[in-house]
Order: structure tokens, then sequence, then C-alpha cells
């Protein structure tokens, strides 16, 4: 896990107040500049902007449309006898009900490590009704981007091993949409990547790194 003060570099997020209606220029290293920022729209979840940016390949500057998002977490919890749980949601943008690992955006850009961590946990819970069994661990897998060539959004990746059903089930907030809840094997989750019934991009991300860390096999039966 990162250090509070290496997290916090790392998720520099660049949301402006919501009183001030623009961005502050800003300067990574490498000679990445941002000249200017328009914002086109916000709301409480995201906020479309065109930056004229230079970088480090391009010193003319040039336009890009960015959508600027909340960090997520995405979640892979593990069962006492080696289940992975996911959950059917409907998403409206594609008009499909879909299986996933259980999600979830984190409101404070500033969270810390700690912060985050419960985040991912409420999330678990909300979702799947399953939660950390007494010797359970929290496992931070590391972060990704989700569609880097036109958001700045991040999922963090955690893996939740073993987990246990809640005793009060799922406490699901009314905007959410799961239809199901279920835990796969191994062998089943190879499937429905092979088949793709798993189109989700945060779950096959999350499932190659538990396969290339060990965690996961995904490797055909010869």
């Amino acid at each position: 896990m990162l250090g509070v003060h290496a997290f916090a570099a790392a998720n520099a997020y660049r949301f402006a107040a919501e009183h001030t209606g623009h961005y502050n220029c800003w300067m990574k290293s490498g000679n990445w500049k941002t000249i200017s920022s328009e914002r086109r729209f916000f709301d409480h979840n995201l906020e479309v902007v065109t930056d004229r940016v230079q970088t480090p390949s391009h010193p003319n500057p040039r336009d890009w449309t960015i959508v600027h998002r909340k960090p997520a977490v995405v979640i892979a919890p593990i069962t006492q006898d080696g289940k992975i749980v996911l959950v059917r949601q409907e998403r409206i943008p594609i008009e499909q009900a879909i299986w996933e690992m259980p999600s979830g955006q984190i409101d404070d850009r500033n969270s810390d490590p700690d912060n985050v961590k419960d985040v991912a946990l409420r999330e678990l819970r909300e979702e799947t009704g399953y939660e950390l069994s007494p010797d359970g661990e929290l496992i931070s897998l590391g972060y990704f981007f989700s569609s880097p060539g036109f958001t700045d959004e991040r999922g963090h990746f955690f893996l939740a091993r073993p987990v246990q059903p809640c005793a009060d089930g799922p406490a699901r907030e009314d905007g959410e949409s799961i239809l199901d809840c279920c835990g796969f094997g191994s062998n089943e989750i190879r499937r429905m990547i092979a088949e793709n019934e798993i189109r989700d991009a945060n779950t096959l991300g999350i499932c190659a790194t538990l396969a290339a860390r060990g965690l996961l096999s995904l490797a055909p039966r010869l």
C-alpha cells in the first residue's frame, strides 16, 4: 500500500471547486503544461473541460476535451471456498445488464489510503451483502485508468478474502439496479470471459491483475 504522502502525490486530481468555474493551470514532470481550460459541463459526478495542453512530445499546444471523474474502487471478493462474487447490474448507457465486480466512486477526492479502503469495504457490503470474515484481509492491487484517451478516471483494485454474507444482507442505494449476486469458480469466470459474457472493463482488468499475481487461474484446461 502506498504511504499517505505518496498516495496523495499519485492522486493529485484537478477538479475545480464547484463555485470557481475554472481550473488553475498546472505543470507535471516532463514538461506537461495546461495553458488554459474551459469548462463545458459539470455536475456532482463529472466535469467536461477542453484543455489547451503542451506535452513532452508536442511542444505546440493543442486542444483536448477531457472528462474528469471521481476516482473509484473495484473489489474482487473471494469466499472461503474460492468463489468470486459478482453482481449483475443494469447499465443505462449500454442498455444491458452485465456481470461485474462490485465497485463504486470515492466521493472525497483527497481520501487517504485508509479512507479508500473504507470505501471499498462499504461498496462490498452495499452491493453484494458480503463482508470480510473475522480472519479476512483487504489487499490493494494497485490502480488503473479506465479510458485514458478521454477521462482521467482511475480505479483502485482490491482483493477481499475471505468474505462471508452479512447478517443484514445488502444495503443498496436507490439509484442502483443490481438484479443478482452470485459466486463463481475460476473455471466459470474463465468461461464467461472467453465467451464474452463478462464485458465490463473493470472486471476484466482486475481479473487480469489477479491472474498475473497467481491469485486466479485463467489458463484453459488442456
